[in-house]
């Protein structure tokens, strides 16, 4: 079997089954690790909870609905404004967050009162929103409180608002993938089919598992609106409380992130009859790709052709530009959810990266599955890994960049790995032609960054080299191009502005004689 277990853990010897490397010939049956079950006490697992899963993932991106939720403080503020999920109503999911603040006095006698008083002075305090989302939490769940009862109350006494409850508690699943789950068949049980749809056009859609993570979901739209397809709702970023209530009037279910949430597609399919269709925003041949299979669902191929066609002209120039410069250069690939069969193998055909591990915190077999097929032979795939096994393995592996969240991405930093951003970009959007550039050139500046190589010098005792700003012009020297990219237009665009630096002359200073930090203690 090839199972990898990690010195870090090998007092906890369930964790080698949570970790394989691809080998040579080996189907998924033999290079498939464990996943999607609860953490191994003692791992000190980096998951978020059932809670998070449905609030922070799936909840919050809702831009007109006041996100409540019914327990401790900490709860509340451990999910605000920790991704980017922007809204064109000036972000008020973002910046405002809504708790009942729950003490040991309401876990004793109950917090029924305390929750009505919440809803109330909550609509009260935003007069211009009149929904609301109540997420309960594993406090609220343990004593019983009737979530349900308290917002039916409430919508009897202010008849011009609206109240959606989630009863997903932390403890509602091995981590946050069950919490999608839950708010999926919550939403499509309470609130689908609630408000008649407003059709625009003879090709309607919902985009399901799209959250608007700095804008992605607006450049999605702009193709749809070129295709002449009309955007029912957008589950759920920069999503509409009541158009999502109207989904079931849609000719198709368009899923991007199947993660978190291909339940509700699924649902929807199964009660309405909505077909499902499967699609990837990254990359140039991925996203063609997918735009060319909702074109032929509609029988609108050639307007979708005109997009890919026009867009590849316009980019494929500056991808190929980064491409060369990435070729080879050694990636983790650790997003913890879909984000890792989305972009394992696009990185490499499009970028020339290769892919040498792939991880997932929440994502259950299927996603590994995909993800293993996706990445080169030799990559070690992990379930579910703590800071130690993160560790562990860039240390092993050297990677030039990992991709991954804020947690794992701070570690990398202190061993002087640089890293991006995968759930939330570093400057995003990065879906669509124009998008998938920007990533490249994230990760270029990431990788070839001077301050990650002058951090790795001890000026108390080596040199200080003071050449290092200029490495990325010896990187677009002529020399090291292909012919064909050295005589392009955009070549020459990229490259001029750097010709005034070909005549600097490399300096070097003497390391400091002494310890100036020893000399002050």
């Amino acid at each position: 079997m090839p199972y990898h277990e990690f010195q870090c853990s090998k007092c906890i010897p369930e964790r080698k089954q949570h970790a394989v490397v691809k080998g040579e010939g080996e189907d998924l049956t033999s290079a498939l690790p464990l996943g999607y079950l609860n953490t191994i006490p003692g791992t000190i697992s980096e998951r978020g909870c059932a809670y998070c899963g449905a609030k922070h993932v799936i909840g919050t991106p809702m831009k007109d609905v006041i996100h409540l939720s019914h327990g401790p403080i900490g709860c509340t503020y451990d999910t605000w404004q920790t991704k980017r999920y922007i809204s064109d109503n000036d972000n008020f999911q973002i910046k405002y967050t809504f708790a009942t603040d729950m003490k040991e006095k309401h876990i004793v006698f109950g917090a029924e009162k305390q929750l009505k008083q919440s809803i109330i002075e909550s609509f009260k305090a935003c007069p211009h929103i009149k929904r609301m989302s109540i997420y309960q939490t594993c406090a609220s769940a343990l004593i019983g409180d009737d979530i349900e009862a308290v917002a039916q109350e409430v919508m009897e006494e202010m008849p011009d608002v609206d109240i959606f409850v989630c009863n997903s508690p932390g403890f509602g699943g091995p981590s946050q993938s069950g919490g999608h789950h839950k708010i999926n068949i919550a939403w499509l049980n309470q609130k689908v089919g609630t408000v008649e749809p407003d059709i625009k056009s003879d090709y309607v859609i919902n985009y399901v598992g799209e959250y608007n993570i700095q804008g992605d979901q607006e450049v999605m739209i702009d193709y749809f609106n070129r295709m002449g397809v009309q955007v029912l709702a957008t589950f759920t970023g920069n999503g509409s409380y009541d158009d999502l209530c109207s989904m079931h009037g849609a000719h198709l279910n368009v899923l991007e992130c199947a993660r978190s949430a291909e339940y509700i597609c699924n649902e929807l399919r199964r009660r309405y009859g909505t077909p499902r269709l499967d699609i990837d925003g990254f990359g140039f041949e991925p996203l063609g790709t997918s735009l060319k299979k909702i074109a032929l669902f509609f029988g609108i191929e050639e307007r979708a052709q005109k997009i890919i066609d026009e867009e590849t002209a316009r980019w494929k120039p500056e991808l190929d530009w980064y491409n060369v410069r990435l070729k080879d250069k050694k990636v983790c690939l650790w997003p913890g959810g879909s984000k890792l069969w989305h972009w394992a193998h696009v990185i490499h055909d499009e970028m020339g990266m290769d892919v040498v591990s792939v991880y997932t915190k929440f994502g259950h077999q299927g996603d590994m599955e995909k993800g293993i097929a996706r990445c080169e032979q030799g990559a070690l795939a992990i379930d579910d890994p703590n800071e130690l096994e993160g560790l562990e393995a860039m240390e092993n592996l050297q990677p030039d960049i990992i991709l991954t969240g804020k947690r794992p991405g701070e570690v990398a930093k202190k061993i002087r790995v640089p890293y991006l951003n995968a759930h939330g970009y570093h400057n995003g959007p990065w879906k669509g032609w124009e998008g998938w550039v920007r990533f490249a050139r994230d990760i270029y500046n990431a990788i070839y960054s001077p301050i990650h190589k002058l951090s790795l010098l001890d000026i108390s005792k080596d040199e200080i080299p003071t050449d290092k700003g200029f490495e990325t012009q010896r990187m677009i020297s002529d020399a090291d191009l292909p012919d064909e990219v050295r005589n392009s237009p955009d070549m020459r665009e990229y490259t001029g502005k750097y010709n005034c630096l070909k005549d600097l002359r490399k300096k070097t200073y003497p390391p400091f004689e002494h310890n100036v930090l020893a000399d002050a203690v």
